[in-house]
């Protein structure tokens, strides 16, 4: 390893840029005769729309035009879709309702848009959509799941009887219900998986610019997905052909999972621009991003967990409701089943499994993919599942995980993953070690003395991630493959561009990707820069989620790497009369073993350009692509523990100590994967004590701003004492597994688990704010 190659502590070289108030995000950048959209939204959960009358508007200082619902209908713009197909267990599809970008008819949850002002100014726009008037016959409503499916409940869609999406199922029944009839213990459970709101640093924004004489559209955009995004907007959207669209996604600020979609706005700002003959930026507020963000989890669910006499798992069987709210949003029919019950085994040798899941339309903001998506979910049922089994069982909760840990592999579990490797006795031995597990009891015997209660909680988490190959995900319904594309381009002066189809939110893709570079040629990382993000740069990608950067991303340019290596030698060694077998490349020299031959990397570019002396044959220039499709997910997997204080008097809850052992396969930049564990552990403690996304009876927003949704704060969060094991991936010559999403899966369970260990009281939601505690704690 080099001062700057693969395992350094490398500080990042864009936060330079980011420090200095030099980043340059959509909201930064401004076209000539740019003009401004603001979108009229409703205020009603579910209505009629009646008409619009925006003579009124028309007539204000800067406005350009008032463009509604109807006229996207009459220029044929197509519905937004869900690009991932999920089929009942009775074999019918999944029913998908219409998802107009602006409302024609009827608008199902509030803030949906059914107008936009487009104006000179972004306030001369907001002040002449106050001028419109719309005419809403309001609708009876519904945001609760269970009230949605009741007979006589308000229907949303006429394509979903009974507000239903789909009832699929995964799992052997037969043998889960022959499992529990000989169960000697069963452990049941009803669990609540909270509403999140993303809420990213940089609130969404889109500029759409039509250049009539090219017929051509440019998209600056905030996502992690561009090419995704030129794909859907022009295949499903009849928005523009592929060849006329450029989706550019420059710096983006946070997304994990909220910036994947093709929302509304992109593809009227696209349509609108067109419409008025100038570009037109719309930049949402905080309000808009409450509103409209795709929001995350929502999940009701009961399991159940047999054992033996010997306090094996038997059987599991479980049966989830998932709130899809509004509409189908791009991925979110797999979230809830292929993106969670295939995670239903966790880190446990369960023989039968059987789950059972059921969406619903419900009159609230739809419901996607969210740092973790599906895997949170997973991870904070089973955990929760085997503390409660722990304590009805009366064993110790670490001890009662190992008697059901896998410990072979690979292992086929019963819902589709097959784990490739892991140790996760070695993650709980460490985090047992850095909490000191055994002097436990002594320390919870001293707080009481002091009037406190002091509990621990253990949660050991499996994700699947880097969400591939692209055949399994396409045999189970996904309209895309997953692979990753990646162009390596060596200048004739030496200069390296590394053009990749991953697109960067924060996760230091600038900085990491230059180090694997640095580790193979030996060349400083300053000598080598990262393109991405811009679809007429890069040929194609599929973006970053599903902490699938490293694992597939950077291993497709490990593989352009590979052949730009090999013709590179091929000219070395015919400059140095050598053979090529005896080429080696070391601190960014190309030496002949053993003997003192060199020639120095940026030469050998020379070479390659100036072409005046190649071997027989070659074609001048250094530059070559690779496609990267992975054969299996890679499976990070690790133990958190938990260990704080709640005062019985207020509810309070106090860390005392948060120990993570994480086995993330190689570590590319150490300090980059703790920034990402650090920023999923705020995440999931946000959610175990904090966050929560609320909607009344009528499907109003409450929780519509940070004066009422609480996001963890630095004094809300313990010091993060982390550690990492290491069992290196086989699926990729890196031995990379993934790290973006880790906290986020495991913390919540441990949280919950050390909360209801110190109250002794295990029916406990989330979050497990001060109040509902005391309540829990008093409660009779």
């Amino acid at each position: 390893m080099g001062v700057e190659g693969i395992g350094a502590r490398v500080v990042r070289k864009e936060d330079k840029r980011f420090i200095t108030g030099k980043g340059r995000y959509v909201d930064d950048i401004k076209l000539p005769g740019m003009t401004h959209a603001y979108f009229i939204r409703s205020p009603h959960a579910h209505a009629k729309v009646k008409g619009i009358d925006s003579s009124a508007a028309l007539k204000m200082p800067g406005v350009v035009a008032v463009l509604t619902g109807q006229q996207l209908v009459d220029d044929k713009v197509g519905n937004l879709i869900c690009g991932w197909a999920i089929t009942s267990k009775d074999g019918s599809p999944m029913k998908m309702g219409a998802w107009p970008a602006m409302a024609p008819e009827t608008v199902r949850f509030v803030g949906q848009a059914v107008a936009v002002v487009i104006a000179e100014s972004k306030n001369l726009a907001r002040d002449a959509a106050e001028a419109v008037v719309v005419d809403y016959e309001e609708l009876p409503a519904v945001a609760d799941m269970h009230a949605a499916i009741k007979a006589g409940a308000p229907q949303l869609h006429p394509e979903a009887p009974g507000n239903q999406v789909y009832d699929w199922v995964l799992g052997d029944e037969g043998a889960v219900d022959a499992a529990f009839s000989k169960a000697a213990n069963v452990v049941k459970l009803d669990v609540t998986n909270n509403r999140l709101a993303p809420n990213a640093m940089e609130p969404r924004a889109a500029i759409a610019d039509y250049d009539a004489a090219e017929e051509h559209f440019t998209l600056y955009t905030t996502s992690q997905n561009p090419h995704v995004a030129r794909l859907v907007l022009s295949a499903f959207y009849n928005i523009a052909p592929e060849h006329k669209l450029r989706v550019i996604a420059p710096d983006v600020g946070g997304g994990f999972g909220s910036k994947i979609f093709i929302y509304p706005e992109e593809m009227v700002a696209l349509w609108a621009s067109k419409k008025v003959g100038r570009p037109v930026k719309w930049t949402g507020d905080r309000t808009e991003a409450f509103l409209t963000d795709a929001h995350g989890r929502d999940h009701v669910t009961h399991a159940e967990m047999a054992f033996d006499a010997n306090n094996k798992i038997t059987g599991l069987k479980v049966k989830t409701y998932a709130n899809f709210g509004a509409y189908m949003s791009l991925f979110s029919s797999s979230v809830p089943t292929y993106l969670y019950a295939t995670l239903l085994s966790g880190q446990y040798n369960i023989p039968a499994i059987h789950a059972e899941v059921i969406g619903v339309y419900t009159n609230t903001t739809p419901v996607d993919a969210y740092r973790g998506a599906g895997r949170p979910e997973a991870s904070y049922l089973l955990e929760r599942l085997m503390e409660t089994a722990a304590r009805q069982l009366k064993v110790d909760p670490a001890q009662l995980r190992r008697t059901n840990f896998i410990t072979q592999f690979p292992h086929q579990t019963p819902v589709i993953m097959a784990y490739d490797t892991g140790d996760f006795n070695a993650s709980l031995d460490a985090a047992m070690k850095a909490i000191d597990y055994a002097g436990f009891p002594a320390r919870k015997a001293q707080a009481k003395s002091q009037g406190k209660l002091r509990g621990i909680g253990v949660s050991c988490y499996i994700e699947a991630c880097g969400i591939a190959p692209s055949k399994a995900v396409g045999s189970l319904g996904a309209g895309v493959g997953l692979w990753e594309s990646a162009e390596v381009r060596v200048n004739p002066v030496g200069t390296i561009e590394i053009l990749t189809g991953s697109h960067s939110h924060g996760q230091g893709h600038e900085t990491t990707f230059c180090q694997l570079v640095a580790d193979r040629l030996g060349v400083p990382i300053s000598q080598v820069s990262i393109v991405h993000g811009d679809t007429d740069k890069v040929q194609f990608g599929m973006g970053t989620y599903g902490s699938r950067s490293a694992a597939v991303g950077l291993t497709a340019i490990l593989k352009a790497m590979e052949k730009m290596e090999s013709k590179a030698k091929k000219i070395a060694a015919h400059a140095l009369e050598a053979s090529e077998a005896d080429i080696v490349i070391e601190n960014g020299e190309f030496k002949v073993t053993g003997t003192d031959k060199a020639i120095a990397f940026p030469m050998v570019a020379l070479a390659a350009y100036t072409a005046h002396n190649l071997p027989e044959g070659m074609e001048p220039g250094l530059k070559e692509s690779a496609f990267y499709d992975p054969t299996n997910f890679t499976f990070p997997a690790g133990a958190y523990i938990c260990e704080l204080e709640v005062d019985p008097g207020t509810g309070k809850t106090s860390f005392v100590n948060f120990v993570a052992a994480d086995d993330f396969g190689r570590l590319i930049n150490p300090m980059i994967v703790e920034g990402q564990v650090h920023g999923g552990l705020a995440q999931g403690i946000g959610q175990a004590l904090l966050e929560h996304a609320i909607y009344d009876a009528n499907g109003q927003p409450v929780t519509a701003s940070f004066m009422d949704y609480s996001m963890p704060r630095a004094d809300d969060l313990p010091s993060f004492n982390l550690s990492h094991t290491t069992t290196l991936c086989p699926g990729n010559p890196l031995g990379i597994k993934g790290c973006g999403e880790a906290g986020a899966i495991g913390a919540s369970a441990a949280v919950i688990n050390a909360i209801t260990d110190a109250i002794g009281k295990n029916n406990l939601e989330m979050p497990a704010t001060p109040d509902r505690v005391w309540r829990t704690i008093n409660a009779a």
